[in-house]
């Protein structure tokens, strides 16, 4: 592809496509210190890089040749300075802490820590691949919906724009590299009452599974709500849970039954009034933890047979969210209720559940014309 030149001294830019959508890469040319013309490439238009910027860096690099000074990126080379990804991300999040909501930088750092961090926190920042990015991606979508993954993916994206903005990094965002995921909301697979018993008589044997369950089952709060739950939290007389909703940085109610509080009574007996109802060797238990116990488990009771491509069929953690919503739908639960329930700010959130409602249409029209004839 030939280059097309710009309005600015020694910039171009080649057409080209990224993800399959157009794009511009652009490219500056100058002499080095032999009068040897040299063409560098700057990045990509989708990157963030643009014509002024280009031009900043030519004339950058034309100054210090001019000069007899080391250019930029040779210095850089010599040095080997190692940037992780955990350096960038904290900069990056005191920038978001001052820039964006209280909400919104929170949720961010909270999906940092649980999926990023662990993985790629320690690497140089320079040294995650594609591939690499790629086999987390389907590790990922092995246990959560599609949008959730789509949503780490993002804000590991925008930590290496930042890099690249601030000119700590000079490469490639590789996240621009993976293709996103479909998000494919039409059907979503719950477990029946039968199949409820089925899972819960299944990990009864495992105290920290069962009461997991029990409690994402009884409340339909997302897996990191359940596992943040504390005793302080809990009021067993009401028979209520104060949940936190992360998602949308809020707190809601939700409803445990006396058999369950039966059984959580002697474990919160053993626990301090800020102590997390799940641990692990008095360590709240992690995300991680949760999923590399139920997974194996979930597979083997209803994923038999599916393609692990097939997130729409297969049961996950997420299911169980799922499942509160469906099933109060199916026992005609008032969709509104099913939104206070849930904690969803949005009713159409909710309205995916409406037809699973049983049809009472036939009843509410024999009520209001009993009688007329």
């Amino acid at each position: 592809m030939s280059r097309i030149k710009t309005k600015l001294t020694g910039v171009y830019y080649r057409l080209s496509k990224t993800n399959g959508n157009p794009d511009k890469t652009y490219y500056i040319t100058y002499k080095d210190e032999n009068h040897k013309s040299i063409e560098k490439k700057i990045g990509k238009y989708s990157e963030g890089v643009r014509e002024a910027y280009c031009n900043v860096k030519r004339n950058e690099i034309v100054t210090k040749t001019r000069l007899g000074e080391e250019l930029p990126f040779i210095a850089q080379r010599k040095a080997k300075v190692s940037i992780t990804v955990n350096q960038i991300a904290k900069t990056y999040f005191d920038y978001r802490e001052l820039h964006t909501s209280p909400r919104s930088a929170k949720n961010e750092f909270y999906r940092y820590n649980a999926h990023i961090k662990e993985l790629f926190g320690n690497m140089d920042i320079s040294q995650v691949s594609t591939s690499a990015l790629e086999k987390f991606q389907r590790e990922k979508i092995k246990l959560l919906a599609p949008k959730s993954v789509n949503h780490i993916f993002s804000l590991f994206g925008a930590i290496y724009n930042y890099a690249i903005n601030k000119e700590v990094y000079k490469g490639v965002n590789p996240i621009l590299q993976v293709k996103k995921l479909k998000v494919d909301n039409k059907r979503e697979r719950y477990l029946n009452t039968d199949e409820i018993k089925t899972l819960i008589n299944e990990v009864r044997h495992n105290e920290l599974l069962y009461v997991f369950c029990l409690l994402a089952l009884s409340t339909g709060g997302r897996a990191t709500t359940i596992i943040n739950i504390q005793k302080k939290h809990i009021d067993i007389f009401s028979r209520t849970i104060t949940l936190t909703d992360f998602k949308t940085n809020t707190t809601y109610k939700g409803f445990i039954t006396q058999e369950i509080v039966d059984i959580l009574v002697p474990k919160l007996e053993l626990l301090g009034v800020n102590d997390y109802i799940l641990q692990i060797n008095t360590k709240q238990v992690s995300i991680s933890q949760i999923q590399k116990r139920m997974k194996p488990i979930l597979d083997d009771l209803f994923n038999q047979g599916l393609e692990k491509s097939d997130s729409k069929n297969r049961v996950v953690i997420h299911t169980l969210r799922h499942s509160f919503a469906s099933n109060l739908a199916i026992k005609g639960t008032p969709i509104y209720t099913i939104q206070k329930l849930m904690n969803h700010k949005d009713i159409n959130m909710t309205l995916r559940y409406a037809k699973l409602a049983p049809d009472s249409g036939k009843d509410m029209v024999d009520i209001i014309m009993g009688g007329v004839n």
